[in-house]
């Protein structure tokens, strides 16, 4: 018998997924809004996009694993009240002071919030939802980041065209408001860190393991981002060694080493990974390829964009019942075959019209929906407890940089040129590149746990 209420905590719920939209959501919303930013303030869009848009992610990537971490000390709904409060004090201030330093202070305040309002999402759900119910929630909360960062750019035009470019940062503020009021519920579980034993003596915080992360991540994204950089890419991958080493002689580790003995959470981190390197890859890829073979604006490229982010939206909480009748591994596998197939459609299909690729980005929707929720729930669901928050800060960070992944890959392959043949083959070879990471994500599907009757370690983890 497990120790969750058999109850779902709607309310809760409704405060966990407002708050974890918010970070996606002001990652991609600023975009539209970098023309007007740049006449008012003056600055040129080398320095806005340095200033508020590479710090802004920088800051999210290397935050969510200490993020995490906070969060299991904490408990995890103070850190998201903690998380809250921070995202809305760098909102408020940008708002009400909108000069360059001050912009790029705020948005870095508004990422060290996010940075730890999306592992606390994670991990409530972890720890306050009964095994049954976790496929669900982690399929609709995946669901809805990849939403929100697909949403942003079209909030933000509407925003900007309004009620000017200071309102993308204000309407932060009121939905946070609310997400804090519907935090507050009566008859919630005890946060985990307040389930150790209070005689435990209170340990440090991993500043040291914190930062050598942080530098190692910095010199990976950069690297990734930038073709002259690639040094640093080489210099970040290093710089895990002596973090390594650190965090298997600290106390009390940022990120614990033994999770990555488990199986499920290899698989699905690395699934979520994969799965982000696919879909914001084809997000920024389409747009790009579109726009030097048509002549189409902003709102054509967008509404066939929308193909599949309402079939993923459609397929994850689909995902999730499925998982619980099935088991995570068969569904998984299952969507990131149906993942592969759309992109596979994608590479054969000519684009002669952008309606051509509806049909392919509706199956790579359904197939990333149909394996976000069983990736999500199975990296969660053999975590301790007392861990949650760790865990969540680590498949977060590879959601990122699945992400950089993807972008870093176009970098390397697309050109200004539009000549058609170059174009399409481009294209062609971008596909192909992407197909190879879906198959890889079939394959890390296969390490996830089977039906849930078979699995007797899944049955003990249930009470945990």
């Amino acid at each position: 018998m497990t120790r969750e209420a058999p109850t779902l905590p709607v309310r809760l719920l409704a405060a966990v997924a407002l708050s974890a939209a918010l970070a996606p959501l002001n990652s991609t919303m600023i975009a539209v809004a970098l023309p007007e930013m740049a006449q008012a303030l003056p600055a040129d869009s080398a320095a806005l996009r340095q200033g508020l848009v590479t710090s802004y992610l920088l800051t999210n990537i290397v935050l969510q694993s200490p993020g995490g971490k906070l969060g299991d000390r904490l408990g995890h709904r103070r850190a998201l009240a903690l998380g809250q409060f921070t995202f809305a004090l760098g909102a408020a201030v940008a708002y009400l002071m909108p000069t360059l330093s001050v912009l790029t202070t705020a948005r870095i305040t508004m990422a060290a919030g996010g940075a730890v309002l999306g592992p606390s999402a994670m991990a409530l759900l972890r720890t306050e939802l009964p095994p049954a119910m976790r496929p669900r929630a982690f399929g609709a909360f995946g669901a809805l980041m990849g939403l929100s960062a697909a949403l942003g750019p079209k909030i933000g035009g509407l925003l900007v065209a309004h009620f000017g470019w200071t309102s993308i940062f204000l309407a932060n503020v009121p939905v946070l408001l609310l997400s804090a009021l519907l935090a507050h519920t009566k008859g919630s579980p005890a946060p985990a860190a307040q389930a150790q034993s209070p005689a435990a003596p209170p340990r440090p915080f991993d500043v040291v393991g914190s930062v050598l992360l942080g530098l190692s991540l910095i010199g990976i994204v950069l690297g990734l981002e930038n073709a002259h950089l690639r040094w640093a890419a080489a210099l970040g991958l290093l710089g895990f060694i002596p973090f390594a080493l650190w965090e298997r002689r600290v106390a009390d580790p940022v990120i614990d080493f033994s999770l990555f003995r488990q199986r499920a959470f290899v698989g699905g981190s690395l699934l979520i990974a994969l799965q982000n390197l696919g879909m914001y890859s084809v997000m920024f890829e389409l747009p790009q390829v579109a726009g030097r073979l048509f002549t189409l604006g902003k709102q054509d490229v967008g509404n066939t964009l929308v193909a599949m982010m309402v079939a993923m939206v459609i397929a994850s909480p689909l995902a999730g019942r499925l998982s619980e009748r099935f088991g995570e591994r068969a569904v998984a596998t299952s969507g990131s075959l149906i993942a592969v197939s759309g992109m596979v459609l994608l590479l054969v299909r000519p684009l002669a019209t952008l309606t051509d690729a509806v049909p392919a980005l509706a199956l790579l929707g359904a197939g990333l929906g149909l394996s976000s929720a069983p990736s999500q729930a199975a990296a969660m669901s053999d975590v301790p407890r007392e861990k949650s928050g760790m865990a969540a800060g680590v498949t977060t960070t590879m959601r990122y940089i699945g992400g950089v992944g993807g972008v870093s890959v176009l970098g390397l392959v697309l050109s200004e040129s539009r000549a058609p043949e170059l174009v399409h083959g481009e294209h062609a070879t971008a596909m192909m590149v992407f197909c190879v990471a879906l198959l890889l994500a079939t394959g890390c599907a296969r390490l996830l746990p089977g039906r849930a009757g078979s699995q007797v370690p899944a049955a003990k983890s249930a009470t945990s």
